[in-house]
């Protein structure tokens, strides 16, 4: 019989021997290999964590104590532990369990994680609240090395050793290289040094020599150094120990017997700590741990070779285009240089790097510092193109306010995933920069209808004097010819693709290809409609659209973005302060809502942001009747 399938709890993990916890490990990993093979998902992280999962659930009383797994790539295997094993085969998939941790699907979710570097202080406020509350419990934040390049985790853990909290955050290393030797003497180290009456020893005699008169403090100082230094010269822990945290490790993740001991140390301490876990990605299935890149995040595969089952369309994506066009320009233009957050591969940066590798930047998950980062490149005379998906650079928007768009500096931001992503859900939608960013004085955003008007619109942005966004979507184009030499678009001006008199649709970004669909339906039953590719969000071409509104006064405006302050909202503000007065204006977009995961296309439908939802708002505004202004 199936370990696993006797484990749908914590409580479960405890009254098993610790001799059979490798074989759940390794039931648990086909679990997740098989789902994920089939539904996507991020594989090579969640892999490399199932020892940690079940460590943490076999010594601590979850959801009592509370776990925070930053991010969440790494939290398959707690979920499979944590009464949801049933509906496990519908992770990422539409109405199913979230990629990620979150709150409102279990309470052994403590924290939703989306974006990275947040755990650390999230459990520490747990851990205040608790204190606070007088209320039993631990907590365990549980962060990735990648994670901790952002500023983030080092204001909590500053402020966490500031307190002196009995926060337990535990780095899970799966980067880092130790030599075997070092790995083991620090092993045994840290789970002697970590046992509850060795650290209370500690604390007894330094309070012993600080007793001393007039040499006491000076002797415990010196003894502290010495500690210090024996402990910097076998572990890399000086760091973590300068904010105050008790540092232990690197202990090896996959040894089971190994951290359950250090774990039940450590529990009891009540000081920071930061225990140092050293795990392999994709742990347990050869494919993942010879391209852990790959299946970081992966889409579909035969599960016994690894093989990619989606054939590849001919039709590129708008992300490797934007970086086949990068490349181009940037090989007539040495001052073009790239920035990009930790995601090479995923804004189509990678080539761009083997190519020009001194005018590459990857700052790390830090996406503040990377925009101011480019900021000062540009002072200086370069061009930097800022490549960031839409939801991450949400993180900078102070920086982009203060350190770019305040003196009109030349930054460009290439806003990938702009629009419904799909499966990695709400905390990854891009559904909010056209608002964030238009009201940003000097700042320029437009929308490319195609992947040749993302190439015109990359030409255009590298020649203008001040900020400037655009925003492209996930996945293929529309399969269009593209320009061999791509001429700049004005800026600001929008063009007229299709000319009727019965109602205007104005579109912007990929809702220009719904429009246009709708479009064909719609003559069909006797509407034509004057379709308009509006390019530039900001600043509207004000002269064009004032004009047709005047001429055509049924008027529909579509994006795949939230309604409020929007490019509908744009359109709005355009019409009312224009006072032009009788215009019938529906806007097709995002409600007041969060969207969920699932596929691009059943959200875009489910949301009402396709050619349907235009054609359904096409027939409605059809039978207003307008009333002459």
């Amino acid at each position: 019989m199936s370990l696993l399938k006797t484990v749908n709890y914590p409580n479960d993990i405890k009254e098993l021997p610790r001799s059979e916890l490798p074989v759940l490990a390794a039931e648990i990993r086909d679990r997740i290999v098989h789902v994920v093979s089939q539904n996507g998902g991020h594989l090579a992280p969640s892999l490399g964590a199932v020892e940690l999962a079940i460590a943490i659930h076999y010594v601590f009383d979850t959801p009592r104590d509370k776990v925070v797994w930053d991010v969440g790539h790494q939290a398959y295997a707690h979920k499979l532990l944590t009464g949801r094993q049933e509906q496990f085969h519908t992770i990422r998939q539409f109405e199913g369990l979230c990629g990620f941790t979150r709150k409102s699907e279990s309470p052994f979710d403590a924290f939703t994680t989306g974006h990275s570097s947040t755990s650390i202080s999230a459990g520490l406020g747990m851990t205040c609240a608790k204190h606070l509350k007088q209320e039993p419990g631990k907590v365990i934040a549980v962060i990735g090395d990648g994670s901790m390049t952002a500023g983030l985790a080092f204001e909590g853990m500053n402020q966490a050793g500031d307190q002196h909290k009995d926060l337990i955050v535990i780095l899970n290393d799966n980067d880092m290289s130790i030599a075997p030797n070092v790995g083991a003497v620090s092993s045994l180290l840290s789970r002697t040094f970590s046992v509850r009456r060795l650290q209370n020893m500690k604390k007894d005699f330094g309070g012993f020599l600080k007793s001393l008169p007039k040499i006491g403090d000076d002797i415990y100082q010196f003894a502290k150094r010495s500690e210090d230094s024996f402990k910097t010269f076998i572990t890399p822990g000086m760091l973590f120990e300068a904010f105050n945290f008790d540092y232990f490790g690197p202990i090896n993740g996959h040894n089971l017997d190994h951290l359950i001991d250090i774990l039940l140390n450590i529990k009891s301490l009540d000081e920071p700590v930061l225990l140092h876990v050293t795990t392999r990605k994709g742990k347990g299935y050869r494919p993942a741990e010879e391209n852990p890149v790959h299946f970081h995040g992966v889409g579909c595969f035969d599960e016994g070779t690894g093989t990619c089952i989606d054939r590849p369309s001919p039709i590129p994506t708008y992300t490797s285009v934007f970086g086949r066009t990068l490349m181009e320009l940037a090989g007539i233009d040495d001052r073009i240089v790239a920035v990009t957050a930790a995601m090479p591969e995923g804004t189509g940066l990678a080539q761009f790097a083997e190519a020009f590798p001194d005018r590459f930047f990857d700052v790390g998950i830090a996406e503040q510092h990377g925009v101011t980062f480019a900021a000062g490149m540009a002072t200086e005379g370069f061009k930097p193109v800022v490549a960031i998906y839409s939801t991450f650079l949400q993180r900078a928007f102070d920086q982009i306010l203060h350190d770019v768009c305040l003196e009109s500096i030349p930054v460009v931001f290439a806003l990938d995933r702009g629009g419904i992503v799909g499966e990695d859900g709400a905390t990854h939608h891009g559904l909010f920069d056209l608002a964030y960013l238009r009201i940003l004085p000097n700042m320029v955003v437009m929308a490319p209808k195609d992947e040749n008007e993302l190439r015109r619109m990359m030409v255009t942005a590298l020649s203008h004097r001040g900020p400037i966004a655009l925003r492209y979507p996930r996945g293929t184009g529309t399969g269009c010819q593209l320009d061999p030499d791509p001429a700049p678009i004005p800026i600001g001006k929008a063009e007229i693709l299709r000319e009727g008199d019965d109602l205007l649709i104005l579109a912007a970004g990929r809702s220009v290809s719904d429009a246009l669909e709708a479009d064909e339906a719609l003559r069909r039953e006797g509407i034509a409609a004057t379709i308009v590719n509006c390019r530039f969000i900001k600043p509207l071409d004000g002269d064009l659209i004032l004009d047709l509104v005047q001429r055509i006064p049924r008027v529909i405006t579509a994006e795949e973005h939230v309604l409020s302050g929007g490019f509908g909202s744009a359109v709005l503000e355009l019409i009312a302060d224009s006072g032009i007065s009788g215009i019938q204006v529906k806007r097709i977009g995002i409600g007041d809502v969060f969207v969920e995961h699932g596929t691009q296309n059943i959200l875009r439908n489910k949301h009402g942001v396709d050619s349907t939802a235009i054609e359904d708002a096409a027939r409605a505004i059809m039978q207003c009747e307008v009333q002459p202004g």
